[in-house]
Parts: C-alpha cells; structure tokens; sequence
C-alpha cells in the first residue's frame, strides 16, 4: 500500500505547478485509474479506506509524513495550498527534491508535457488544464524501492475548492 499510496501522491503533485492560469487557493487531487505494474490498483476512496484502517500509530506516520511536503487527505484525494508565486512559477514539485530534476518539454495554453528524473524514480506525463478551477494529468514512471522495480501509469483530476486554505500552507 505504501508504494502505492507514494506513486498516487508523486502522480498527484505532478498536477498544480503547471498552469500559468490556475486559480490560487486550496486544490484537492484524486486518482482516476493507476496500475502499478500492470496490476491495476484501488482508486483514491479505497486507498483512503485502507489508512483508515491501518493501526493509530501508522495513521499518525502517514498523516505527518503528508503535512511535512504540505499536504492533507481528506474524503476524495490529497488536498494542498498553492499560492500565486508557486502557480506562476510553473515548477514541478519534485524539483527542490535532492537529486530530481525536471524539464517541461512542451507547452501551449492549455496543455504542459514533462519529464522527471529523481534518484528513486524517472518519468513523463501530460497536465492538461480545462479552467482555471480543473486540471487533468496523466503520469508513467519507472520506480525503486529498495530492490524492487517497476512501473506505474495514472491518471489523476484536480479541483479548486476556494481562496481559504484553512491549516494548510502554501509549501515553499
């Protein structure tokens, strides 16, 4: 579930950081179809159920894991703050990561093609922005994790919920 719950999360944070056009504020993101090595997996909501299954002590983990790179779960997906400098930046979150670097390969107003490469991970992927309230993205990379390797494919959907972030904040 772990490596599935990352591989939904790297698929997720791939989504906000690149439309010029977004609305600043607070955006949930969820998975629509994600298949980890050709196996397809459970989509957010059941992904969601299983940590909510899991011992208090791994929620806490996995809660304080997601609000260290400035995330929440809640319902439906994984929600974040993003401000207008990180919007206009149109960098991909794992750019400040040690040793990931990233490229946007091809843009036009409504549609941003990228490549990532991170110690652990490599890949590409499409964000395609249907208003400045939607985005859509899609995700294929190659991972590692210990001495397992493998390949993942997702598409994910983002929303913006409002101006108000509440208790999250804009990860800098």
């Amino acid at each position: 579930m772990r490596t599935a719950l990352t591989v939904a999360l790297l698929a997720a944070l791939a989504l906000p950081v690149q439309a010029a056009e977004m609305l600043p504020g607070l955006w949930e993101f969820s998975s629509e179809d994600m298949e980890v090595d050709g196996m397809q997996m459970p989509g957010m909501a059941e992904m969601l159920e299983q940590m909510q299954a899991l011992p208090p002590e791994q929620q806490a983990m996995m809660k304080e894991m997601l609000a260290e790179q400035g995330l929440q779960m809640s319902e439906t997906g994984v929600r974040m703050c993003l401000s207008q400098a990180q919007i206009a930046a149109r960098e991909l979150p794992f750019q400040d990561e040690p040793g990931c670097t990233q490229e946007i390969t091809e843009q036009t107003d409504d549609r941003w093609r990228f490549r990532f490469e991170c110690p652990d991970a490599k890949g590409s992927g499409e964000t395609r922005l249907v208003s400045d309230r939607e985005v859509r993205s899609t995700i294929e990379s190659e991972y590692r994790v210990g001495d397992q390797q493998g390949t993942s494919r997702m598409a994910s959907h983002g929303r913006w919920l409002g101006t108000d972030c509440g208790e999250l904040e804009p990860r800098s």
